[in-house]
């Protein structure tokens, strides 16, 4: 990580100048922020931000291969499979742990990978809040490829909007207003001008959708920019009796297409290969487990937020398992704390994220998001009596 403006930041850095960040990180939303947001944001040297678009590049060719489709058809339930599907996704998320090689280098291990959207919206608004409050250069950016403020929501808007108006196109969620993500869902609709609707407001008329908007008017919806995970409603699968069932075949656009969840997902991760993947097989395609066992993690495919992973697998751990073919073994990743906090090393995650519009022959690296932590693994339920943990975003030499 940058050294020089990482001492830069960290000399002028007080709990008053945080305080006030937050507070203006606030200011004005429909949503305030439900998740912890770091103290300070990422900065990026030059060779990490190349390794980053090295491994990001190498996977994205895989999934553009002929034939990836029916590689990763067994990765959707049949139970959650939607009809209607695309070509491609529109959105890629490839998440990067921060580690050290065995020759000291430090270098990104993937982590994890969607063919969902994430925080698309809300990282400018973080980006522009740690540039106000603390002061960041104008030489660093959290974009890639040239993009802008200005050029970044256009591609924003062309790929979930596409050839439409904003008003016939919704994003969804199963209960939007009360999603910890909520914030990204108004700072989008603020940014492209597209309605956030919950899986209830959804209207069918045939083989059609409609809303209600704001001033009451029934609208067409031609295309859903979909953040409804069903992994958060397994636990009622009764939900799409009562509501739209959006399984079934459509006249509307996905944006991105939920089967796409499952495609680009932990299921993806065999078929990789290369220095910044770590080694891993589908559990049931393992004739004979690794002596150093203790050096890997059990995953099941259907989870996400980290559930159900069995970081230190025990005896027995694998014996019980019914369905090893929806696990995958993997090689243990160890992060690295390379940024130097107050008080000592945080570890990092970095998120880079990908833009693919109808019509462009391959996506976009667009924007990024990181996490940083200092417990067992990252997220929120693993950080809860820290500092200098949570979400942030990384910025780098324009």
């Amino acid at each position: 990580m940058n050294p020089t403006i990482r001492t830069t930041f960290n000399q002028n850095f007080t709990e008053e100048k945080y305080a006030d960040f937050l507070v203006d990180l606030n200011a004005g939303l429909k949503n305030s922020v439900e998740f912890r947001i770091a103290e300070t944001p990422v900065f990026l040297t030059d060779d990490f931000r190349d390794k980053l678009l090295q491994a990001g590049e190498a996977i994205i060719e895989t999934i553009l291969k002929p034939g990836f489709k029916e590689l990763s058809e067994r990765a959707i339930p049949e139970k959650w499979r939607v009809a209607n599907e695309n070509g491609h996704s529109h959105f890629i998320a490839l998440d990067f742990g921060v580690c050290k090689d065995n020759a000291g280098n430090i270098v990104p291990k993937l982590i994890e990978m969607q063919g969902f959207p994430s925080l698309y919206g809300f990282q400018v608004h973080l980006a522009e809040n740690y540039r106000h409050a603390f002061n960041i250069p104008g030489n660093q950016t959290i974009f890639f490829n040239g993009l802008s403020k200005s050029s970044y929501l256009e591609l924003l808007r062309k790929t979930i909007i596409g050839p439409y108006q904003p008003d016939e196109v919704v994003l969804m969620d199963v209960d939007a207003p009360n999603q910890k993500t909520a914030v990204d869902f108004y700072i989008t609709e603020g940014y492209i001008g597209i309605s956030v609707v919950s899986l209830a407001d959804l209207i069918q008329e045939g083989d059609q959708l409609f809303y209600k908007t704001a001033a009451g008017e029934k609208k067409r919806i031609r295309r859903i920019y979909n953040r409804l995970i069903f992994d958060e409603i397994e636990s009622d699968p009764d939900i799409l009796k009562t509501v739209v069932d959006i399984r079934q075949p459509l006249d509307v656009e996905w944006v991105a297409h939920p089967n796409w969840f499952y495609r680009i997902s932990k299921f993806t991760m065999p078929f990789l290969e290369g220095d910044h993947i770590p080694k891993t097989h589908f559990l049931h395609e393992v004739s004979e487990m690794p002596e150093d066992l203790q050096n890997y993690v059990l995953k099941p495919l259907f989870s996400f937020a980290g559930q159900g992973v069995i970081i230190d697998i025990m005896d027995g751990d694998i014996e019980k398992i019914k369905d090893p073919e929806n696990w995958i073994l993997q090689e243990k990743v160890t992060y690295e704390p390379v940024l130097q906090a107050p008080d000592g090393g945080v570890k990092m995650e970095i998120r880079l994220l990908y833009l693919w519009p109808d019509g462009d022959a391959k996506p976009t690296l667009a924007v990024n998001l990181s996490r940083l932590s200092r417990g067992k693994m990252i997220g929120v339920r693993y950080n809860k009596d820290f500092d200098w943990v949570g979400g942030t975003v990384a910025f780098m030499h324009k």
